[in-house]
């Protein structure tokens, strides 16, 4: 495994010099005199969301800056794709054009580089070809990937195509990687119903070329949910009690951010997920009565 410790390092010192290179321009002494009075500012753990956007807010982008901000990280965003959605379902999907998730990319990276990265929603075979293009370029680290492929109401958010793309060209630069139950048995062609094929599932994931993968039982039949994290040598299954509230939407995307935000603030793996478990389930039992149908988690309201 990486030291997560030299990645932490690196990515703060990435931040550092994108931030002596802006003072270098016109208004450097300024700059630079903020910088020298503020010192802690340079070394705030920051973390970007690459997904598409929740009109309704619950899921999507807006779930992931809003778990960020609640672990007391500095979130930044690239949209993929604008959706039309609430409660009730998804009823439009638009992509943004990769030169569009480009210009963002480009942006961002050159200017705040990120501790840790999200990837969520991608949304079009130019989109994955894009990011995959600039985390090779700028060399994201502490890379999670959530591979959204369809919605909770079954709508198809990537092709085929894009999701092969995917699985052969990002996953080998994945950090970790979140795959539900739908997800992971589309990515192994498999079927994964037990926690027996999960861990197979996982285990199948990480020989694609991913580090660390958890493959998440929220979907799992009975009172116990069980998830099952791997990391390359051990397989771990994390037991919980199911949570009796149906106003969760957007469980996914705040987990995954969790244990990104998690990660940026330098946190190990193991901890990081299991610190990112335990503040999506409270995220649960804080479900937001929202809407005519399924109301969101909150991860904005909870206590940290």
């Amino acid at each position: 495994m990486a030291d997560i410790t030299t990645m932490i390092k690196e990515a703060r010192i990435q931040n550092i010099v994108a931030l002596r290179r802006v003072s270098a321009g016109p208004s450097g002494t300024a700059i630079m005199a903020v910088m020298n009075s503020q010192p802690n500012k340079a070394l705030v753990p920051t973390a970007l969301t690459i997904a598409g956007s929740d009109s309704s807010g619950g899921a999507g982008l807006q779930a992931d800056l809003k778990t960020f901000t609640r672990l007391g990280v500095y979130g930044m965003s690239v949209v993929t794709a604008v959706t039309a959605q609430n409660t009730l379902g998804v009823g439009l999907v638009t992509e943004l054009a990769p030169v569009a998730v480009a210009a963002q990319l480009t942006a961002v990276l050159e200017d705040i580089p990120p501790t840790a990265t999200k990837i969520g929603m991608l949304s079009s075979v130019g989109n994955v070809r894009t990011v995959i293009d600039h985390c090779s370029k700028y060399s994201v680290r502490l890379l999670v990937l959530d591979p959204v492929l369809c919605s909770s109401t079954g709508t198809r958010l990537l092709s085929k195509e894009g999701a092969q793309l995917m699985r052969s060209t990002l996953f080998p630069s994945t950090f970790l990687l979140t795959p539900n139950l739908d997800e992971a048995e589309s990515l192994t062609d498999t079927t994964v119903r037990t926690p027996d094929q999960m861990e197979e599932a996982a285990r199948a994931l990480h020989g694609m070329g991913v580090l660390n993968v958890l493959v998440k039982g929220g979907h799992l039949e009975g009172k116990k949910l069980v998830d099952v994290f791997f990391d390359g040598r051990s397989a771990f299954r994390l037991v919980g009690d199911r949570i009796e509230n149906t106003d969760c939407h957007g469980t996914g995307c705040v987990l995954s951010a969790a244990i990104t935000a998690h990660l940026a603030r330098g946190v190990d793996i193991e901890s990081a997920v299991s610190r990112g478990q335990v503040f999506t389930r409270r995220a649960i039992r804080n479900g937001l009565r929202l809407g005519r149908g399924q109301g969101p988690c909150d991860p904005i309201g909870l206590e940290v």
